[in-house]
């Protein structure tokens, strides 16, 4: 089957066709996607256009009404988008179900949050004066959207850019687009005018600098690398745009020695191997306190044991594989590069054949665990999304702290701990932007912010009330009484 563009509320070809193909068995092509251009950005960014007046001044009921049907299509079909999502990406299903349903459920919080807009009158400082502040659409909102989780975070940028009035031209990354098809295809559904929401598929290179580029968009929001979110940011700056990135982590743990160690091993797991390790939130730095240490790493190779790598559609799988043939390359480059630098490998690193019994040839990988880790280290310094883990061992509380807070990023961090002291001490001086304690640094609600600090993100949250920050400009008007 071939999928097209939706523009003005129109299905149309682009320039090419690709294929798209499923990573846990790579003779499993899902579908033919279309490949845009520049002359299709400029289409969606005319029809976004000619549809915002209208949208961003019409009824907020509406708005909420079409939220709202999304929202209860995608929860209807959560097994059907997830399997999907299994297919493309490689999570398992399991997960892609659960991905799924979050994307309905934040459908459902933005249909709330129409209706939940505020303002504020004050009085002005002048008599007879009064001063109304109100929040506007920002306008059309180019969203630019990765791999990794390919109906969760479209559905985060789509949801609040609609319910706060402004229209969308979303770009999502070229390895799975399948997922931002049928979300697409959902929403062309909803009752929200032509033109409103828009969708390009293509080469990020194409698509994604041709949006940022346009004098027709007013804002744009990416999750990706980091080096790609700065080169956009740089573009979309120099043209004065409204600027959200959410880009790498390279996400600490902290494990103390009075921590639990059987709970400790198992949330770790969680944070650096489920989802094959391909969470921006991932734990990839396990910092352990030397008391604790020994009994940690054993504890964790065995663990891992257990993990079960395999079709992400197979029953029973623990971790699919790995997205594709180029991260599976720089994941085992990876593995290279941090024994080179005198790290000792644990458990896993290699590439392996299906372990649940499919047969299908596809991306897997054994977990990877290093242990005689420091931190300077590359394999402690540069993000490699994929299912490799390294230990640090520290001396104590105040080296953790600060081995955790030595790096670029600040996005997610954590603390097995079963210390009030240490735990409120981290969470205050954990230079991250979310802290856990006693869970996994990945997973988070959606209701509430996500975002992180330094290199890690750039710009207003998202996610929950907040994300209005983004979404809209505030007008402050003052009227003679």
């Amino acid at each position: 089957m071939e999928h097209l563009n939706l523009i003005a509320g129109e299905w149309k070809a682009g320039i090419a066709l690709s294929p798209n193909r499923n990573p846990s068995n790579l003779a499993d092509v899902i579908g033919q996607y279309t490949q845009g251009d520049a002359s299709h950005v400029d289409e969606a960014v005319a029809a976004a256009r000619a549809a915002f007046p209208a949208w961003s001044t019409g009824g907020i009921q509406a708005r909420s009404d079409a939220l709202d049907k999304i929202a209860t299509e995608i929860l209807a079909r959560r097994e059907e988008l997830g399997t999907l999502l299994a297919r493309e990406e490689g999570k398992t299903k399991a997960e892609g179900i659960g991905e799924a349903t979050r994307a309905g459920q934040i459908f459902k919080f933005f249909a709330g949050e129409c209706l939940r807009l505020s303002g504020e009158t004050v009085p002005s400082v002048r008599p007879g004066i009064g001063v109304e502040i109100t929040r506007e659409p920002v306008g059309v909102v180019g969203l630019v959207t990765p791999w990794n989780f390919p109906i969760a975070i479209p559905a985060w940028k789509i949801a609040p850019a609609l319910a706060f009035g402004n229209c969308v031209v979303l770009k999502p990354a070229d390895l799975v687009p399948g997922c931002a098809w049928a979300l697409a295809e959902i929403i062309s559904r909803s009752g929200i005018p032509a033109g409103v929401f828009n969708l390009v598929m293509g080469r990020g290179s194409v698509i994604g600098d041709a949006l940022v580029k346009h004098p027709g968009i007013d804002a744009i929001s990416f999750t990706g690398s980091v080096g790609v979110g700065r080169r956009l940011a740089a573009l979309a700056l120099e043209g004065g745009k409204k600027v959200q990135l959410e880009m790498g982590g390279k996400n600490p743990q902290v494990v103390l020695d009075d921590a639990d160690l059987a709970q400790a091993v198992e949330l770790c797991a969680q944070s650096a191997f489920y989802s094959t390790g391909q969470r921006c939130t991932a734990s990839s730095r396990l910092i352990v306190t030397q008391g604790i240490h020994d009994r940690f790493v054993e504890a964790l190779a065995a663990r891992m044991a257990k993990i079960k790598v395999g079709d992400a559609l197979t029953a029973g799988t623990d971790m699919g594989p790995v997205s594709s043939q180029s991260q599976l390359e720089q994941d085992l480059s990876y593995v290279e590069i941090a024994k080179s630098e005198g790290a000792r490998l644990v458990a896993g690193g290699e590439r392996i054949a299906c372990h649940t019994g499919s047969g299908n040839e596809g991306f897997f990988m054994a977990p990877a665990l290093f242990a005689d880790s420091t931190s300077g280290m590359r394999i402690n310094r540069e993000e490699v999304f994929g299912p490799v883990a390294s230990v640090i061992r520290v001396k104590d509380y105040e080296e953790a702290l600060a081995t955790a807070n030595d790096t670029e990023f600040g996005l997610s961090a954590g603390i097995a701990t079963t210390s009030l002291k240490y735990a409120t001490h981290f969470k205050r001086h954990s230079q991250a932007g979310m802290v856990m304690v006693n869970l996994p640094t990945a997973g988070v609600d959606y209701h509430v912010p996500f975002g992180g600090r330094k290199g890690s993100s750039y710009g207003p949250r998202e996610q929950g009330k907040y994300a209005q920050e983004f979404f809209t400009i505030v007008k402050t008007a003052y009227t003679l009484a």
